[in-house]
């Protein structure tokens, strides 16, 4: 059974999740502040985190950090912070998805099975070097991309971000990750860098560059990958 550990303080917001994950045969653990969460975390190792970021006793995003320190679960955030500052520095402190209150109960429990989903599949192994599109396919030992049956030349730049993407299949990765990454901590908000380079990118690989089937830009947040 999956178990999912909630950390939110509204007492009828909890009584709503749970029973609503219970229906779909989830173990559900409660906790209306950081510090039982933490506890509870150790003590009963969840599957999936569900964290408010207004907690009565530390930030929430103090709390995904202190979970990255030792666990790798899915982190879904629920928060009526709708900036994309905010939701940006949650994502970067390590949180995999991000869900605006008020939201739709059936929205919420997708974006749980999603959660989910991909704690199950098998990481991309470092043998399993060939990744495919229907519109072009990239292998990664050999730092080659081919698009119907030509190669496609990438810049080094290009070829970074491209292979970051693509090792996190599906997975939000946010644009200071990325330039982190790619750039290095002085250019980590020099996100005109990403605009430019993702352009390019989407102009040599999508069919529609306009109206990107893989390279998935996620506003104010970052990139998706999307095979």
């Amino acid at each position: 059974m999956t178990r999912v550990l909630v950390v939110e303080d509204d007492p009828q917001l909890v009584r709503a999740l749970v029973i609503n994950m219970q229906a779909r045969r989830y173990g559900v653990d409660a906790a209306p502040d950081g510090a039982t969460a933490l506890r509870l975390a150790a003590a009963r190792r969840p599957d999936v985190v569900m964290l408010d970021l207004g907690l009565p006793d530390m930030d929430g995003i103090d709390v995904i950090r202190a979970l990255r320190g030792w666990m790798r679960v899915p982190i879904l955030v629920l928060s009526a912070r709708q900036g994309s500052a905010e939701k940006v520095a949650a994502l970067d402190a390590g949180a995999d998805d991000y869900v605006t209150k008020p939201f739709s109960m059936d929205e919420l429990m997708a974006r749980l099975r999603a959660a989910v989903r991909r704690t199950e599949e098998t990481p991309l192994a470092p043998e399993t070097t060939l990744v495919e599109t229907p519109e072009f396919s990239i292998d990664l030992r050999a730092k080659k991309v081919v698009r119907g049956s030509r190669d496609v030349r990438l810049t080094p730049t290009e070829w970074q971000l491209l292979e970051i993407l693509v090792t996190h299949p599906g997975r939000l990765v946010t644009q200071k990750q990325l330039l982190q990454e790619v750039w290095g901590v002085s250019r980590a908000g020099k996100t005109n860098y990403l605009r430019v380079y993702m352009a390019q990118l989407r102009r040599k690989l999508e069919a529609d560059p306009s109206h990107p089937r893989h390279l998935i830009t996620e506003p104010g947040m970052g990139y998706r990958f999307e095979a």
